[in-house]
C-alpha cells in the first residue's frame, strides 16, 4: 500500500437489512413548495383525508385553495365535481382507489397548479385540460404505457412531472414527445419495477429536463442502463437520483456507469435504497473520478463487503472534481466494520463531507488531518460522544485546517465546558451544531473568538444557558431548550448577535425594554407568547426576518399594532401560522381575518374623540345646571346637611323641649310697616310668642344658623307673601328651611298670609313644592274690608291656639340649652 494511502476502519453499526421501498420523492416538495405557492389563508384549507366519502362534497367553500380527499373511497372525478372551485390552487386525491377521470372535470378550476393523484387504479394516463398546472404525481397507478396524451403539450407551465405504474414495464420511443416543447425541469419516473426494454432516444427528447428521478431496476440488463445514461447527456440533465438502481444480492457486472466519464454537464449524482457490493463500489469510484461530477451522495444503502480485503481503491495520480460527498444512512449487511482503503490526497479539492446515519461511534484520525480543503464537516445522527470524535490515539496538532462549519447534531455529546475548550484546536471553525445532543451545563465555557454560530436545540438547558455562551456569537439558536422567560440582562452581552433562535420554548413575554441593535433574524415561534407590541420590537431597529407563528394570540387591542401596523414582510410565516386562541368567539380565527377598529384600540383616538363629547356634555349640564338655579341648591344642599347634622346631635338633648314661640314671621322688609303695625301688635297682643328677625335674632350668629334656630324653635312660621317676598333672597333661604321642615316634621307647621294676589306661576322655579302646597293648601288672604279683617284676625288666631299647651317661656327654653353642655361635662 502506498505510503500515501491508509486504511480507515469506519465503525459502522450493525443494523438489520431493512426492506426497500419507493420514498415519497415529492412530499417535501408538496408540502413547502405546495403551500408557498398556494395557501394565502388557513382558511382555505379543506382536509377531507380519511373520512369515507365515496364523492367530492358539494358543499365546500368557494374560499377553498387546499384540497386533501386523500384515503377515500372515490372510484371517479367527472362532471362538475369542482364547480364553484375558481381558487383551488392544490388537489390531492390519493388512495382513493381513482379509476376515471373526466376530461372535463377541472374546467370550473382554473387556478390548479399541483395535483396529486398518486396511489390510484388508473388504467390510463387522463387527459386533462390545466394551463397552469406546475405540479403532476401521477405515480403508482396501473397504466401499461408511459405514452403522455396529446394534452400534456399544453402544460407550458409544467415543471415537475411524476410517472410511474408497475404495469409499465419498458419505455418507448415515441412516449415523451408530446414534452418536447413543455418546459419541464424535474421527471420522476418508474415504480420500482424491473424494466424489460428502454428505447434509445426516449428521454432525450425532453430538452429541458436538468434532473431525473428514476425508480427502476436494472439488474442484468446494463446496456438499457448505459443507454439511458446516453439520452440523460443529450438533455443536459445535471441531477441524476437513481432509486433501488440495484435490488438485494444484485450481482453487478460490467461497468455499467463507464459513461459517466463522458458526461460534461453532470454534477450531482445520488444512489438511494440501493444494494451496493464492494465489489461494484471500486469500479463505480473509478467512473466518479474520471467523471465532472461535483457532488455524490449514498442516501440509505445497504453495504455487502464481498471481498476480502474490503474497499481498497488505488491511488489516482490526478485530483478528482469531487467538492462533495455524502453517506446519509448506511445499513451494514455483515456483522463487522467495514475497511476501507484509500488514499484521502485525492479529495484535495473536497469541501463537503456528511457522515449521517452510519451509526459512527469513532473518527477516523485521518479525516481530521489529511482533507486540508474541507469546510463543512456533517457528522450528525450517529453514536459519537467526546471521547469517541476527539480519541485519544489521534494526533490533534493539526484539525482541519480549513474548517468552518462542524455538525455533530443528533450524537451522544454532554459536556459544553469540555466542548468549548477543544474547539479552540479548530483555527477556522465559525459553525457548531449540538443540537438534539445530551449537553449538560457543566461548568465555565471558554469558546474560541472566530466561533460565531452555535446550535444548542433540543437540549434540555434552562434560563441560565446565556451565561454560558461567548459574547463574540451572532447567530444563537436555542430552539427547544426548555427556556421560559428571557431578560434584557441576558442579552446585553451580545453586542454582535444578528440570529436568534427561541423556538418551541415554553416563553410567554418579551420584554419591552429588549434591546439587541445587530439583531437581523428572530424566531420565536411556538412559544406562549399572547401578543407582540410596537414596544418589544422597538429595541431590534435592524430586524428584517421574524418567525412567531404557532402562539396562543389574544385577539384583542393587544395585537392590534401587531395586525395593522407591522410589517408583514418581515414574517417569514405569516398568515397561515398565526391564528387566534383567545377569546373562544375567536378561537381558530386566522390572525389576518381579525378586524379591529381603530377607535376601540387606540388611546389617543378614543381620547381625541371623548374630549370633545365630554366638552359638550359638560356644557349641557353647566348650562341646565344654571337655568335650574343649581348654584342655589347646591348651597340650599350644604345647608340641610348641616342643619340634619345639628338636629341629630341636639335631638338628644331637646327631646322633650316645647316651642320657643307661638310663630316665626317671614316677611320681606319692604313690608314691615304691616307686619310692624297690624301682625305683631294684633297677635302679641292677644298673648301669642312671635319671632320676628329684627328682634329676635341673636347677635353675631350666622344668619343662616338664626334662620334655622327661629324655624325649629316655633310651632308655626308665617310667611307673608307679596311681590316683595318672591324677589327676597333671604325669604327664599326661610322658606327653604321651613318647607323641609314642614316635610320631616310637621306638614300643618307653615301658614301662608297673601297680602296681595300672587300668582304661583311667578314664584320661582326652584319653589316648585311651594306652588304644589298653594294649590293644595288653603292660605289666608289679608282683605282691604275692616269687617273681614275680624274674621282673618280669628282664623289666624285658632291656628296659632292649638300650641298653647305646648309652648313655655323662652327664657326656661333658654336656660335649658345653657344646662345641657355643663351636664354633658360632668358626665
Amino acid at each position: 500500500m502506498s505510503p500515501q494511502s491508509t486504511s480507515v476502519a469506519v465503525l459502522i453499526g450493525t443494523i438489520a437489512i431493512v426492506s426497500l421501498m419507493r420514498p415519497d420523492c415529492t412530499a417535501i416538495r408538496e408540502n413547502n413548495e405546495g403551500f408557498k405557492l398556494c395557501v394565502t389563508s388557513m382558511r382555505g384549507v379543506t382536509d377531507l383525508s380519511h373520512q369515507n366519502i365515496t364523492s367530492v362534497p358539494s358543499s365546500l367553500s368557494n374560499e377553498t385553495q387546499y384540497l386533501d380527499i386523500s384515503y377515500n373511497a372515490i372510484q371517479t372525478l367527472e362532471g362538475t365535481e369542482f364547480s364553484g372551485l375558481s381558487q383551488l390552487c392544490f388537489l390531492k386525491a390519493a388512495h382513493c382507489g381513482l379509476r376515471e377521470i373526466s376530461a372535463t372535470v377541472f374546467t370550473h378550476t382554473p387556478a390548479l397548479k399541483i395535483l396529486n393523484i398518486s396511489n390510484n387504479d388508473l388504467p390510463f394516463i387522463p387527459d386533462i385540460s390545466l394551463k397552469q398546472l406546475k405540479i403532476l404525481d401521477l405515480a403508482n397507478n396501473l397504466y401499461p404505457s408511459y405514452e403522455l396524451p396529446a394534452c400534456f403539450q399544453n402544460f407550458t407551465k409544467l415543471d415537475f412531472l411524476s410517472l410511474g405504474s408497475t404495469a409499465a414495464l419498458s419505455v418507448s420511443y415515441g412516449d415523451f414527445d408530446v414534452l418536447m416543447n413543455v418546459s419541464v425541469q424535474h421527471l420522476a419516473l418508474g415504480a420500482g419495477t424491473h424494466w424489460q426494454k428502454y428505447e434509445s432516444g426516449s428521454l432525450a427528447k425532453i430538452k429541458s429536463l436538468k434532473k431525473l428521478s428514476l425508480f427502476a431496476s436494472f439488474c442484468g440488463t446494463f446496456g438499457m442502463f448505459e443507454n439511458l445514461l446516453v439520452d440523460l447527456n443529450v438533455t443536459q440533465a445535471k441531477i441524476l437520483r437513481f432509486i433501488s438502481l440495484f435490488p438485494d444480492s444484485c450481482n453487478v457486472s460490467g461497468n455499467p456507469f463507464k459513461n459517466l466519464r463522458t458526461m460534461p454537464f453532470i454534477q450531482n449524482l445520488t444512489l438511494e435504497n440501493t444494494w451496493i457490493n464492494s465489489t461494484f463500489m471500486v469500479v463505480f469510484m473509478k467512473n466518479v473520478w474520471l467523471s465532472p461530477l461535483h457532488e455524490l451522495s449514498f442516501v440509505n444503502i445497504t453495504y455487502n463487503e464481498d471481498t476480502p480485503d474490503g474497499f481498497h481503491l488505488p491511488t489516482i495520480n490526478h485530483t478528482i472534481n469531487l467538492s462533495s460527498v455524502i453517506f446519509n444512512g448506511v445499513n451494514h449487511y455483515q456483522y463487522r466494520y467495514p475497511t476501507i482503503n484509500m488514499s484521502f490526497e485525492a479529495f484535495s479539492r473536497l469541501t463537503y463531507l456528511k457522515f449521517s446515519g452510519t451509526g459512527m461511534n469513532i473518527l477516523p484520525c485521518r479525516v481530521m488531518t489529511a482533507l486540508p480543503s474541507l469546510e463543512i464537516l456533517d457528522l450528525s445522527d450517529n453514536l459519537l460522544t467526546e471521547s469517541g470524535f476527539w480519541w485519544t490515539p489521534c494526533s490533534h496538532s493539526s484539525v482541519f485546517p480549513k474548517l468552518r462549519k462542524l455538525s455533530l447534531s443528533r450524537n451522544r455529546f454532554s459536556s459544553l465546558s469540555f466542548i468549548s475548550q477543544k474547539t479552540h484546536q479548530m483555527n477556522t471553525l465559525e459553525s457548531l451544531d449540538l443540537s438534539f445532543n445530551s449537553i449538560h451545563l457543566d461548568g465555565d465555557c471558554y469558546w474560541p473568538a472566530q466561533l460565531t454560530e452555535l446550535s444548542l436545540g433540543n437540549n434540555n438547558l434552562g434560563n441560565s444557558v446565556f451565561a454560558y455562551l461567548s459574547s463574540d456569537f451572532e447567530k444563537i439558536d436555542l430552539s427547544k431548550t426548555g427556556i421560559t422567560s428571557i431578560m434584557q440582562k441576558d442579552l446585553t452581552r451580545f453586542s454582535k448577535l444578528t440570529h436568534l433562535t427561541l423556538s418551541s420554548n415554553s416563553i410567554q413575554v418579551i420584554p419591552v425594554d429588549l434591546s439587541v441593535p445587530a439583531l437581523l433574524s428572530l424566531h420565536i415561534d411556538q412559544n406562549a407568547i399572547t401578543s407582540i407590541s410596537r414596544e418589544v420590537l422597538a429595541g431590534l431597529p435592524r430586524l428584517q426576518k421574524l418567525k412567531a407563528g404557532g402562539n396562543p394570540f389574544v385577539c384583542s387591542c393587544d395585537s392590534y399594532w401587531f395586525i395593522t401596523a407591522f410589517n408583514k414582510s418581515l414574517l417569514m410565516d405569516w398568515p397561515l401560522d398565526y391564528t387566534c386562541n383567545t377569546p373562544l368567539s375567536f378561537a381558530g380565527l386566522p390572525l389576518s381575518e381579525y378586524k379591529p377598529s381603530k377607535l376601540s384600540c387606540e388611546m389617543w383616538l378614543q381620547a381625541a374623540v371623548a374630549l370633545p363629547v365630554l366638552i359638550v356634555i359638560s356644557a349641557a349640564v353647566g348650562l341646565a345646571f344654571h337655568k335650574c338655579d343649581g348654584a342655589w341648591y347646591t348651597k340650599m344642599l350644604w345647608v340641610w346637611i348641616r342643619m340634619k347634622r345639628r338636629g341629630k346631635k341636639r335631638s338628644n338633648i331637646l327631646n322633650n323641649a316645647s316651642f320657643s314661640y307661638h310663630a316665626f314671621i317671614s316677611y320681606s322688609n319692604q313690608d314691615s310697616d304691616w307686619v310692624d303695625t297690624h301682625l305683631v301688635p294684633t297677635l302679641e297682643g292677644a298673648g301669642f310668642s312671635l319671632c320676628v328677625h329684627e328682634r329676635d335674632f341673636v347677635p353675631g350668629e350666622w344668619i343662616i344658623d338664626n334662620i334655622i334656630n327661629c324655624v325649629e324653635s316655633s310651632y308655626k312660621t308665617l310667611f307673608v307673601l307679596s311681590k316683595h317676598f318672591v324677589q327676597s333672597e333671604w325669604c327664599n333661604y326661610e322658606l327653604f328651611f321651613a318647607q323641609h321642615r314642614a316635610i320631616s316634621v310637621h306638614r300643618d307647621s307653615l301658614v301662608f298670609i297673601l297680602l296681595e294676589p300672587v300668582p304661583t306661576n311667578s314664584l320661582p322655579k326652584k319653589y316648585l313644592r311651594l306652588r304644589s302646597l298653594l294649590r293644595q293648601q288653603t292660605y289666608l288672604e289679608w282683605p282691604k274690608d275692616d269687617r273681614k279683617q275680624q274674621t282673618f284676625w280669628a282664623s289666624l288666631k285658632s291656628t296659632l291656639h292649638i300650641a298653647d299647651k305646648s309652648v313655655v317661656l323662652k327664657d326656661i327654653a333658654v336656660a335649658i340649652s345653657d344646662t345641657v353642655p355643663l351636664v354633658a361635662d360632668q358626665m
